[in-house]
């Protein structure tokens, strides 16, 4: 009998995380981003004629902010910092300079409309900037590095959308892969849990394994991953083989 049959695995992995992770439509994001764009365009258009009007009725600044949720370039950056988006107020001018957080002007001032501003926080609340993403997952893993971590997404086996210019990855990814890392052994990995069990395979005996479903593994990203219930079982029953 073929080495490999004198083994079964039993155990049996219904993983959340992983279900969540397959289940990210980045088509449908950039749909539900391209309706929210639309629908601030027309915001912003809409709130542009009443600012114009507002000027020449000569508005205070209280009353643009408190009946028309208009807000200062100084109090929307508080806005956005009281809800957790934490920015320096250098690059967020920057950013309305660029135009890529839009405005309004009553006379010579600028107002962002609080439209925006909520976008921008939904926005932060479920998504990471690049950076951001690479910071959170190598708390799980950490020989990975940023050169590393951008080649994944470049290849898509990171999920990642543009909005405007920016990059962003799906907070659900990040904590998926997180999951992953912490509770899943790579191939590699499996291996050298393996030979630290005394027990010698090498890698193509490994994968053969895994291409014909004897070992239960999960496919995230083009790469293999074992999770660690199964791994103990396969050492296990190695170690009791060999005895």
């Amino acid at each position: 009998m073929p080495r490999g049959k004198k083994i079964i695995i039993e155990t049996e992995i219904d993983d959340d995380f992983v279900d969540r992770f397959r289940a990210i439509d980045l088509d449908e994001i950039k749909k539900d981003r391209e309706t929210t764009e639309r629908g601030l365009s027309s915001s912003v258009a809409s709130v542009f004629k009443v600012a114009q009007n507002l000027y020449r009725q000569k508005a205070s600044e209280d009353e643009l902010e408190g009946k028309h949720e208009l807000f200062s370039v100084r109090s929307a950056y508080d806005y956005l910092k009281d809800n957790g988006v934490f920015i320096s107020f250098r690059a967020f001018g920057g950013r309305i300079e660029r135009g890529t957080i839009p405005f309004v002007k009553v006379g010579r001032k600028r107002y962002i409309p609080k439209s925006v501003l909520d976008d921008i926080t939904s926005t932060k609340s479920e998504f990471f900037t690049v950076k951001e993403a690479f910071e959170d997952y190598r708390k799980a893993n950490q020989e990975i590095n940023f050169r590393a971590f951008i080649g994944r997404i470049e290849k898509g086996s990171i999920p990642s959308v543009k909005f405007g210019t920016r990059r962003l990855v799906p907070k659900e990814a990040i904590e998926s892969l997180t999951h992953i890392s912490s509770n899943y052994f790579s191939v590699s990995e499996a291996i050298k849990e393996l030979h630290k069990g005394g027990i010698k395979i090498k890698r193509n005996a490994f994968e053969r394994r895994l291409d014909r479903g004897r070992i239960p593994h999960v496919k995230i990203g083009g790469r293999r991953f074992i999770h660690e219930d199964v791994m103990q079982e396969l050492v296990d029953k190695e170690i009791s083989l060999k005895k």
